[in-house]
């Protein structure tokens, strides 16, 4: 037997760091690498501090990060008209207020738009600015006049910085099961919605999951969030390869479903880096969670789904012509995102995903990565596809 055979979990070990090395000169040779600079939320932080200052009938408002069930009790108190009052007094504010009702939640973020696009439109002629400057002006104000556009449901908005953005399909305070679409690197609010490949984007992908819940069970009135609130990596740089961006969402992620009206359950469908999101804010989720489904996953920052510390059911899936299966699937240092969690050392119940046809084509209709999403969406686990053609992920569901 040589040393090398009597040493192979140090050789593994030396594999791995080597391979994480080769990724990150690969990243940082081709350009890929990239630091994105976060410039303060100035206009939410004012209108929140604006918030904290005022004043209804000359009584104080509660204070803006209060518990939600606080915020509720506080806006049912009011009156209609009162409501509207602070909604347009403080729009950002309200606009992103876990515990405010949620059709003044749009109303408040249709006004904030409003007051962007404006703000976009005079930057768009600002002579201080460079040409570039000024196209990006205009990028940004021809996205909020898009998402001003119809009866858009946006549930969350900052426009600092690279900006986010939440938006809902369907009656969120009136639906019966409840679908969260958490996304991956470079999304903010340029690329929430595309022209080209729509669905690999989160407004394609929380519209495309929307119609195939409809269709996987009609009886079942559903919602789905399209969930670009957080500040997602740019590129595959060392932001992708760490959590600090997955722990910081985490927060808000679980901040919105602590927020959310009624008692309906709620499925997360989390791709890419929005898996290593899920997986850190598993442990603090609350409890109506029942499931989170991830695909093209790099890692979910645990070794072992019971890891996760979470009651719902953990599912993953990966089609084959996915590169995210090269990926090194370990932890050394912070980098790197733990076990695959389609492996069966992982425990998650793996899901066929078969028309998938890459990394960005989960949700494509006709695919079986979308029906299975739906089906889990509406609770019809009996008819999941699973990976293996067996119903090994089926298995031993719990009962809720």
């Amino acid at each position: 037997m040589t040393s090398f055979e009597t040493s192979s979990p140090q050789l593994n070990v030396w594999r791995a760091l080597l391979a994480l090395a080769v990724v990150f000169v690969m990243l940082a040779t081709t350009g890929w690498t990239a630091v994105r600079s976060h410039r303060g939320s100035t206009a939410l932080q004012t209108s929140l501090s604006a918030w904290d200052h005022g004043r209804l009938h000359g009584h104080r408002l509660p204070d803006a990060d209060a518990a939600p069930a606080r915020l509720t009790r506080f806006f049912a108190s009011l009156t209609a008209q009162d409501r509207a009052r602070l909604a347009h007094r403080y729009p950002l504010a309200v606009g992103n207020m876990n515990g405010a009702p949620v059709p003044l939640r749009y109303e408040a973020n249709r006004v904030a738009l409003g007051q962007a696009r404006e703000a976009e439109l005079k930057r768009m002629h600002d002579p201080r600015l460079t040409p570039a400057g000024q196209q990006d002006a205009g990028r940004r104000m021809h996205r909020f006049t898009t998402l001003m556009a119809g009866d858009r449901q946006i549930l969350a908005f900052d426009p600092e910085g690279s900006g986010r953005i939440a938006e809902v399909f369907g009656d969120l305070p009136r639906a019966g099961r409840i679908s969260v679409v958490v996304p991956g690197v470079d999304t903010d609010l340029l690329t929430f919605e595309k022209s080209y490949r729509p669905y690999s984007a989160p407004y394609g992908m929380a519209k495309s999951l929307y119609a195939a819940e409809r269709t996987a069970k009609p009886g079942v009135r559903t919602a789905v969030i399209a969930w670009a609130d957080y500040t997602a990596p740019s590129g595959l740089g060392v932001d992708a390869a760490t959590a600090m961006r997955a722990e910081e969402g985490a927060v808000r992620l679980n901040a919105l479903l602590r927020g959310l009206p009624g008692r309906s359950p709620i499925s997360l469908f989390c791709h890419s880096y929005g898996s290593v999101l899920c997986g850190v804010a598993a442990r603090s989720l609350p409890g109506r969670v029942f499931d989170i489904a991830v695909a093209a996953s790099p890692g979910m920052r645990v070794r072992e789904a019971s890891h996760l510390h979470t009651s719902a059911n953990v599912w993953a899936m990966r089609d084959a012509t996915d590169w995210i299966q090269d990926v090194p699937y370990l932890e050394l240092g912070g980098l790197g995102h733990g076990a695959d969690p389609v492996s069966s050392a992982f425990g998650a119940r793996v899901l066929s995903a078969r028309g998938a046809k890459g990394h960005a084509g989960y949700f494509e209709p006709g695919t079986d990565s979308l029906a299975n999403f739906a089906r889990i969406g509406v609770g019809a686990y009996d008819s999941v596809r699973c990976a293996h053609d067996d119903d090994g992920c089926r298995a031993d569901l719990p009962a809720r």
